[in-house]
């Protein structure tokens, strides 16, 4: 199934970002589910890039077009050979949800029971706004 995702930070003055489209499994049925199909797809998806060996890199202008309509554009370069652990980034996905620090709506729904009967429809619009704290900062 075809699921969309948007990512926003409280605090930061850009507007939403382009919805994202993600497919998951149709078994998918909870939010705890739906954060670990995500976070196991991030993790994964960043151990299959490779790290930075192109002498000089470049973008295309269909690719330059294709990541301003995600909101960033950028090269995408790893400096690190250093993999992600699925499991940790599963981990940390699910307590950063569990400690408040990230919000999760289903189209203009808040998602507040992790386990709790979730039916996803074909399509569906996923908001996940990242909480961050102020910080006290004279200005």
């Amino acid at each position: 199934m075809e699921i969309y995702i948007r990512v926003k930070a409280l605090g930061k003055r850009k507007d939403l970002l382009a919805p994202v489209p993600y497919t998951i499994p149709d078994e998918v049925s909870s939010l705890r589910q739906l954060l670990t199909v995500l976070a196991t797809q991030e993790a994964e998806r960043y151990n299959r890039k490779e790290t930075d060996a192109q002498l000089m890199p470049f973008l295309t202008a269909q690719e330059i077009d294709a990541q301003a309509r995600t909101g960033k554009v950028g090269f995408g370069r790893i400096f690190s050979d250093k993999k992600v652990d699925v499991r940790q980034a599963v981990d940390n996905a699910l307590q950063c949800w569990t400690d408040g620090l990230v919000r999760v709506f289903m189209n203009d729904d808040e998602l507040t029971e992790p386990d709790a009967p979730l039916v996803i429809p074909d399509g569906a619009v996923f908001t996940l706004i990242r909480l961050t704290f102020l910080a006290g900062r004279m200005w």
